[in-house]
Parts: C-alpha cells; sequence; structure tokens
C-alpha cells in the first residue's frame, strides 16, 4: 500500500492502521516499507506526536 500524500488524509490512514491492524509504528512502518523518522515528521508538521500507550498520533 501507498500512504497519501496529503498529510490530513494520511494521519487518518496511520491511525486507523494503527488501531485496526498493527500493534505499533515500527510494525506498520515495516510492513509498509515506510520511512518511520520520515512519518513521524511528516505529522509532527501537523503537531501530531506519536504515543505508544495509545497507539497513535495525538
Amino acid at each position: 500500500m501507498t500512504l497519501p500524500k496529503d498529510p490530513y488524509i494520511l494521519l487518518s490512514v496511520v491511525n486507523t492502521k494503527l488501531r485496526d491492524e498493527y500493534g505499533g509504528l515500527g510494525e506498520l512502518c515495516a510492513a509498509l516499507d515506510a520511512d518511520e523518522s520520515r512519518l513521524r515528521r511528516t505529522l509532527e508538521s501537523l503537531d501530531y506526536r506519536y504515543d505508544p500507550d495509545q497507539n497513535q498520533f495525538v
């Protein structure tokens, strides 16, 4: 799966996948061959940070 380029759609897709399919961000990135640092930077630009306890970007 190719992740969306639009940051807001990316946020929605990533949080949905984390909730429904993956136990953590590292697992999601490995499965989708996504660059975790780039993903974090993109969502941090929207003022969202990954919370491992909630397993989502908040």
